[in-house]
């Protein structure tokens, strides 16, 4: 059963990632030549991070899930004069940790090969790399998402599955989003 949840969990943040994007030209070798390095980068930058603070790995993956309702990295974005970001909403106040690790590889990123590769990619990579990091199996990753220029705290507030929801909003949440009872079970299961 296991290995069949970390099956179905690959597949479902696949699907996720996918959200908002079907119609994008994604690509394991999108940055093949313009930025050869990129998944190396991320790896190492997850690894040491997870081999720093194991909890890391998990904070990652969920910080990940949490922007990919979206899959444009507006989860990152800090709030300004023009919108109220999605960081303090009520399904990710004090609850999404791993900024500063996304905030580290883009520093990295950006002396390699500056302006080349999203935030959005860093977030599906380094979740990726984080499962690897914590034993699971990592899984190639499509990339070229395009990074958000603004967020909404009142999408964020209304599209993300609150922490209170029963068992039936859970259903719900999870069903406006094409998920159905059994991948919503698998992606919002026991954390611990």
């Amino acid at each position: 059963m296991a290995a069949n949840s970390g099956f179905k969990l690959k597949h479902l943040l696949i699907f996720a990632c996918l959200i908002g994007v079907a119609s994008a030209q994604l690509s394991t070798k999108f940055y093949d030549k313009t930025c050869p390095k990129a998944v190396k980068i991320i790896t190492k930058a997850v690894d040491d991070a997870v081999s720093n603070e194991t909890r890391m790995g998990a904070s990652l993956l969920r910080l990940h899930f949490h922007d990919c309702f979206g899959c444009d990295a507006s989860v990152l974005l800090d709030d300004t004069s023009n919108f109220t970001g999605e960081k303090n909403s009520f399904p990710n106040a004090n609850s999404l940790r791993g900024f500063e690790v996304i905030d580290n590889i883009k520093s990295q990123l950006e002396e390699s090969c500056p302006g080349v590769v999203s935030c959005a990619d860093i977030l599906a990579i380094a979740a990726s790399e984080s499962v690897g990091a914590l034993g699971g199996q990592r899984w190639n990753v499509a990339l070229g998402r395009r990074d958000s220029i603004t967020a909404s705290l009142s999408e964020s507030n209304s599209d993300l599955p609150a922490p209170f929801l029963d068992l039936s909003g859970l259903i719900t949440a999870f069903s406006n989003k094409g998920f159905t009872t059994e991948e919503m079970v698998t992606l919002s299961g026991p954390n611990k």
